[in-house]
């Protein structure tokens, strides 16, 4: 039975002993962690990748947590967001939520009530999501994790499943390596390794077995999913 990928959540703490105690904490249940410890850093992989959840902190050194929340919103990225902040005035509490937030938890906190307010807000997310994605005679049942062209169902990995409702979901956009790899995989991307050059081999081969090619290489870029690139420069 297909798995579904871990929920990923970024945690942007400064302090670095809470920082350690909230990853670990989330690691134990199964979620995929990444910790930012300023605001410049936040700021740019809430701009560079897709998350599940963002459990910022206000005061930040760069960027405090306000001004981040309020750049990711006016660029119109609907990642979840978390305040998680010492302060607990109701005025503050008003701002963050104005901001965006999608809730407000003040310190000193349980953690059985953070892991609470994560799992709703994850709940909320994924309830959100297409519950179907296609593109032409492809298409993919992301309920019961089924892939099918030309009506017919395509026997792929867990990976491949993984990797091919990624692309789905970005059609049209040139995805590095990297980021392919940090979203699927959940990881920092070995420029040394072929795993991914190896999945996506297999997972082409098996949709080219029902029909044309939809996954393009973009020579020094990346993939890209979708029709060929107007331009044939660079495509493979």
């Amino acid at each position: 039975m297909a798995i579904e990928p871990a929920s990923r959540i970024l945690v942007v703490e400064d302090d670095e002993s809470l920082a350690l105690s909230i990853t670990s904490g989330l690691l134990d249940e199964g979620y995929a962690v990444v910790h930012a410890g300023d605001g410049n850093a936040a700021e740019k992989l809430l701009r560079d990748q897709n998350w599940d959840l963002a459990i910022l902190d206000w005061w930040l050194p760069g960027q405090d947590g306000l001004a981040v929340l309020e750049e990711h919103r006016r660029q119109g990225r609907d990642t979840p967001v978390l305040f998680l902040t010492a302060r607990d005035a109701v005025g503050d509490r008003v701002a963050g939520l104005d901001a965006g937030a999608d809730d407000y938890l003040c310190k000193p906190f349980a953690f059985d009530e953070l892991l609470a307010r994560v799992r709703a807000l994850v709940r909320r997310r994924k309830a959100n999501e297409e519950l179907a994605l296609a593109f032409g005679d492809l298409r993919v049942d992301v309920v019961s994790r089924r892939a099918f062209r030309v009506d017919r169902p395509l026997d792929l990995t867990t990976k491949e499943l993984s990797l091919l409702i990624f692309f789905l979901r970005h059609k049209g956009e040139v995805l590095s390596r990297a980021r392919i790899y940090g979203e699927v995989w959940g990881e920092e991307y070995d420029f040394v390794s072929n795993t991914l050059d190896v999945h996506i081999k297999e997972l082409r081969r098996k949709l080219e077995a029902r029909g044309e090619r939809v996954i393009h290489t973009v020579r020094g870029r990346g993939y890209q999913f979708g029709d060929p690139p107007v331009s044939s420069e660079g495509r493979s």
